[in-house]
Order: structure tokens, then C-alpha cells, then sequence
């Protein structure tokens, strides 16, 4: 099995494939934002630019994933942002349905290298809502909750590709391989 998920790895078609997840989730949130006005709250916000570290990661893969340390870095990244998305996830659920006073939520997003995003483009970024809110349910499950279960998912793909690289990768048998056999 790690053997065929490094040679997956290796090619577009699984960068590919997590990047059309990635966007379909980054168009879902604007749809529910702009299109079933869902403010999205500080902590989804950070979810979401997580989702955009692993959009990125994928771009980066697709370059060029033959490349060692391009892929690693993909990876990497990946990795970082599926982490990154869970931690921020965990707490929302954690505040939502189990609320402490100790709880609570910024009024502003704070990007990394004091980037103002929000001001930027504030249709992306910009947190209306509040992160103690429940706007609704999917089957049953609070956004909060799915988006929980879904960087689970990415985290825990990311950490078995990353252990796939250390796999030697699958070679070609030619006409004289049968020799190998043999032995």
C-alpha cells in the first residue's frame, strides 16, 4: 500500500484530485456565506485558510511532483494545514457544544506576519459571525463538526503519504527482469 501511494504521489492525478476537493470545500463556504448568508465566525475564518494551505500544497504537488524535494515540501505544507485546520475546528465544536466561560473568540482574524487579509478582501475574509453559534446542520452534523472529521481525514492521508516517500519506489521490470525472479 505505501508502495502505490508513493507512485500516486509521484504523478498529477492525486495533487489534482485534492485540489478540486479543496476548491469544491473553498466554493461550498462562499456559497453558504455570500449565497445562504452563513457568516462565517473568527475560527472559520482560520479554517478556511487552512483549506487554502492545502489548496496551495496541491498546486505546489501538481508543479512538479516528480521532484523530490518539491513533493516534500507539498507534503509538508499539506500536513501543517490539515493541523492548523483541526486544531481551529476542534475548538469551535469544543465552544459550541461544550462552552466554558473561559471561551472565547476574537473579534478580528490575526494572519500570520501581520497580514491584513481581512482588510484585503474582506468578501473572503472578512469574520461577521460569532464562533459560539450553530447556523445549521448537514445530516445532522454542525459545519464545525464536519469540517472536525475532515481534517482528520486530510491529517491522517498527509501523514501516511509523507511516510510512503521513505518507501523505495516501484521500478519497471523489462524483458530481463526474469532473471531477479530466479534467484
Amino acid at each position: 500500500m505505501l508502495k502505490y501511494l508513493k507512485s500516486i504521489s509521484i504523478g498529477k492525478k492525486a495533487w489534482f484530485l485534492l485540489f478540486v476537493i479543496t476548491t469544491f470545500m473553498l466554493c461550498t463556504a462562499l456559497i453558504l456565506q455570500h449565497g445562504f448568508d452563513m457568516q462565517p465566525c473568527v475560527l472559520c475564518i482560520y479554517q478556511r485558510t487552512a483549506i487554502l494551505g492545502i489548496w496551495f500544497a496541491s498546486i505546489l504537488g501538481m508543479i512538479a511532483p516528480k521532484n523530490f524535494v518539491i513533493r516534500i515540501t507539498a507534503i509538508g505544507l499539506w500536513i501543517y494545514s490539515a493541523a492548523y485546520g483541526l486544531s481551529y475546528s476542534w475548538l469551535q465544536v469544543k465552544m459550541q457544544f461544550f462552552p466554558t466561560p473561559m471561551d472565547k473568540c476574537d473579534l478580528f482574524p490575526r494572519f500570520y506576519f501581520g497580514l491584513k487579509w481581512n482588510e484585503w478582501i474582506p468578501s473572503i475574509f472578512e469574520a461577521k459571525g460569532l464562533c459560539s453559534d450553530i447556523q445549521g446542520a448537514i445530516l445532522g452534523l454542525e459545519i464545525s463538526q464536519w469540517m472536525t472529521g475532515i481534517f482528520s481525514v486530510f491529517l491522517f492521508i498527509s501523514i501516511i503519504v509523507l511516510i510512503s516517500q521513505v518507501v523505495k519506489s516501484p521500478t519497471k521490470e523489462t524483458m530481463f527482469s526474469f532473471r531477479k525472479r530466479w534467484k
